[in-house]
């Protein structure tokens, strides 16, 4: 019954695909689209001291990450029982509260609540990968969740765009505001458009042994769930901190956050392009060869972004470290995919979601934490030598294996 399910997918899914990817774009670009300007919302707020605006927009930022990692197991044991599209019917609806809500925020403990709130309620993109992937036949799944990714890395490119521009000609609150009903437009197409086919019954084997004593060489999926968490934590480190940093070397307060936001594109634009063709030369030399080689060489690249003395400089160096950071997420979802039984592919790949989500709670934590009090360079730097050591890792444990 089950490997029925899975060939023959729902006659819907390629339309389930096209409003996934819709939610999915709008959902993330709702929760980056603050990171140029939520240094000034916190200001704004109330907040003053230098090192306390840096402090509470990485609380703020990765409050939202704390609550989706706790919570997306959670999630994803409902949607097995009561349906995905349930799932993406209340992610939808409670992020276009929550985004309102946040743009009506009175002092710096709301925002931080608000955006915890919203991490509570999300996981639609999760959710829709989850989705389309059992609901799309097999033969068409690698396409279809191809798709799904340039929609979440789209997401992600026009967020900080939209952040860096929208505030200047409606305001930080209106900006919130109009996300949230962006989301609910996505909400209504959930409702109305989306219809989940029948599902693997919930007496299968992969539920009664558990999915994770179902997997027979357990090494390479931990090995894996650790690469996922320490790439989102390098890589966050640095998001929460890039408008301070760019006001130092911006003379214009004018164009502080249309650098920013283009600093922050830049990364998401470069793994649009890279993420393909570093799957296919990973097809070819080993997953494994691609994600050491990815690491080294963001390692290598954040060293200039620390001594950068000019806008175009720092843009240019995000570029080219989001060519390196484009296959790294494929590839970690690969070794998983080749280690695991495919009935609980997607269970586990849930996990290694999970495990990202910790690394952008810590990151952004971690990146105000040193930024506010060591200095911006370190935290540069700091992230250089994690990317580092996740190299390392990654090699010693391909040796070993």
């Amino acid at each position: 019954m089950d490997s029925d399910i899975e060939q023959a997918g729902t006659a819907h899914w390629q339309r389930n695909l096209w409003v996934c990817v819709f939610g999915s774009f709008t959902t993330i670009v709702a929760m980056t689209l603050l990171l140029p300007f939520l240094p000034l919302y916190v200001e704004q707020l109330g907040v003053s001291d230098h090192a306390a605006i840096v402090q509470w927009s990485g609380v703020a930022y990765g409050a939202t990450f704390l609550t989706a990692a706790m919570f997306a197991p959670l999630w994803g044991r409902l949607g097995d029982q009561y349906g995905r599209k349930l799932m993406l019917i209340r992610a939808s609806l409670g992020m276009a509260v929550a985004m309102s809500l946040i743009g009506l925020s009175q002092n710096v403990y709301q925002l931080v609540g608000l955006r915890l709130l919203a991490g509570l309620l999300g996981g639609y993109s999760s959710g829709s990968t989850v989705l389309v992937a059992t609901q799309t036949p097999r033969a068409q799944t690698a396409w279809a969740l191809g798709v799904m990714a340039s929609g979440i890395m789209a997401g992600n490119l026009a967020g900080p765009l939209i952040g860096g521009v929208l505030p200047q000609l409606v305001g930080i609150r209106m900006t919130f505001l109009a996300a949230g009903a962006i989301i609910f437009v996505a909400f209504l197409a959930t409702v109305l458009l989306i219809k989940e086919g029948p599902r693997p019954s919930r007496r299968s084997a992969a539920v009664r042994h558990g999915s994770w004593a179902s997997i027979p060489d357990k090494r390479p999926v931990v090995a894996m769930l650790v690469t996922g968490m320490l790439l989102m934590l390098a890589n966050m480190s640095i998001e929460p901190i890039i408008t301070v940093y760019v006001a130092t070397i911006v003379p214009e307060a004018g164009r502080v956050t249309i650098v920013a936001g283009l600093a922050m594109s830049a990364a998401a634009l470069g793994s649009i392009l890279s993420a393909s063709r570093l799957g296919k030369l990973a097809d070819r030399l080993g997953h494994l060869k691609v994600i050491v080689g990815c690491l080294g060489v963001s390692a290598l690249l954040l060293i200039p972004q620390a001594f950068v003395t000019a806008a175009w400089q720092l843009v240019g160096l995000r570029f080219l470290m989001g060519l390196a950071l484009g296959g790294l997420l494929p590839c970690v979802a690969t070794v998983i995919r080749h280690n695991v039984p495919e009935r609980i592919a997607g269970s586990i790949l849930g996990y290694s979601t999970s495990s990202q989500y910790v690394g952008q709670v810590v990151g952004p934590l971690a990146g105000g934490f040193v930024g506010g009090h060591i200095g911006m360079r370190a935290v540069f730097l700091g992230t250089s030598g994690l990317m580092a050591a996740g190299a390392a890792f990654s090699w010693l444990s391909r040796r070993r294996h």
